[in-house]
């Protein structure tokens, strides 16, 4: 592929974005153009024979993609060895240890970002005394590049930050939000203040919804997203996708179902449009002012399906399980590891005394719990997830509320063609396929020593 091939496919994935965002083109049509466009083909062009957009409408964006690759400086060293990399996998992590990102030095956050999406990491990290960082298929990367000063990471953050947003970060000494690009995206931002200087974390948002198949996630998980009521849970290690997952789960049942969904996200994280359903997405201290506080506001406002970003305490986990119990369909994350472990945190927030009636209430409203890990593939070129499924079957409705969770496990076992899993099951599966080295699975395992490669 030529240099002035790979720019005009640069060019082309941007365009799409950009009509995507604006909303000039549905998704579906752009991928049919898209598809039957030649390798450096002119997107724009393509779009405006089709009568999707106007000649205008192109002539402006693609203006816009001039002036913005016009003020770019990426690094030539950078670019070459990303583009000697096979088209649809990406770089390898040896392949980003060994890229020059010296050139980049004092660019906006918003070039490095722009650079991390388009080698495909996962998060970004720009901190005092050190080099960025980078996460790329787990792996967290240290760039070659000028350390940083604390006098480069406060001038980057003010520069990225509106004057609401710094003096929050002055007075709170953090700041999450979500920074949305006009041209390559979201993410998710921490913006936080440490004993050497002020700091911030990115994490990448994906431009559309994932689906399950995305995600290479079972079929399975799609009973979830039938239940009228009760609660489900997504769990793992934090990184671990649980809001890719959760965010297929609600995708889904956006274009099948006609409810009303209310999300609670801090901050919102990716963007649903309406399909079939209804959708209302709110960023707690943006919209509202806590967790339990959205919660409680939610159970008023008809809602069908109600999407938790995060249950952090009582409170929130309270009205979560009076939601499920009173007819809505909870879909909520927990940073715990397995099934066990989930249900065990649900119960253990709440005083003793109070423990028996939540264990009934539990074992009545639960519908499933997936716990994920995501594990680095033997061949270097990604990573991928590990599952343990959980349905609430009556046994295990029994075992919830007679406090036995601890004989979790063997249902799991036994429940292999109901589509439950355990997590050390999963990891065997992988590993026996060749997908993931001996070492990779004794260290995600709950029992090492069963796992022989």
């Amino acid at each position: 592929m030529t240099e002035e091939t790979r720019d005009r496919s640069s060019r082309a994935t941007m365009f799409g974005r950009i009509v995507l965002k604006n909303k000039l083109v549905d998704e579906a049509a752009l991928k049919k153009v898209m598809a039957g466009l030649p390798a450096g083909g002119d997107l724009g062009e393509a779009l405006v024979s089709e009568g999707l957009i106007s000649a205008q409408h192109a002539a402006a964006i693609q203006k816009k993609i001039d002036e913005r690759l016009g003020g770019a400086t990426a690094t030539q060293s950078a670019s070459q060895t990303a583009a000697a990399t096979p088209a649809g996998t990406g770089p390898t992590v040896a392949d980003l240890q060994r890229m020059d990102f010296t050139e980049m030095s004092g660019q906006p956050i918003a070039e490095y970002l722009r650079k991390a999406r388009e080698l495909g990491c996962s998060d970004f990290h720009f901190q005092v005394d050190s080099a960025p960082l980078v996460r790329l298929h787990g792996q967290l990367i240290r760039l070659k590049h000028p350390t940083l000063s604390a006098d480069d990471t406060e001038k980057a953050v003010r520069e990225l930050l509106d004057d609401e947003q710094w003096h929050e970060l002055e007075e709170h000494l953090d700041l999450d939000f979500c920074l949305e690009t006009e041209d390559h995206g979201r993410y998710r931002a921490n913006c936080f203040q440490q004993r050497k200087g002020k700091e911030a974390i990115f994490r990448l948002i994906p431009d559309t919804v994932p689906t399950l198949e995305d995600l290479n996630m079972p079929d399975v998980l799609k009973e979830f997203t039938q239940y009228n009521q009760g609660i489900v849970l997504v769990t793992g290690p934090s990184g671990c996708g649980k809001s890719a997952t959760l965010a297929a789960l609600i995708g889904m049942i956006n274009q099948s179902r006609n409810d009303h969904i209310v999300t609670v996200e801090d901050p919102i994280e990716y963007i649903f449009d309406p399909a079939g359903s209804n959708i209302n997405q709110r960023h707690v201290r943006r919209h509202t002012e806590s967790f339990h506080s959205a919660l409680r506001s939610a159970m008023r406002a008809d809602p069908d399906v109600i999407m938790v970003g995060e249950m952090r305490d009582v409170e929130t986990i309270s009205m979560a399980i009076t939601a499920a119990e009173t007819g809505h369909l909870v879909l909520a994350t927990l940073h715990t590891t397995n099934a066990v472990r989930s249900l065990d945190r649900l119960i253990d927030v709440f005083p003793p005394r109070e423990q028996e009636q939540i264990r009934a209430m539990v074992s009545e409203s639960m519908r499933g719990v997936i716990s994920q890990q995501l594990l680095p593939r033997k061949d270097g070129t990604g990573v991928v997830p590990a599952l343990e499924i959980m349905f609430a079957t009556s046994a295990v409705g029994n075992l919830i509320r007679e406090n036995k969770t601890f004989q979790l496990p063997s249902v799991l076992q036994t429940g292999r063609k109901q589509g439950m899993v355990t997590m050390d099951d999963s990891i065997r599966e992988l590993l026996s396929k060749g997908v993931i080295t001996p070492e990779v699975a004794r260290y995600h395992a709950e029992d090492p020593s069963s796992m022989k490669g």
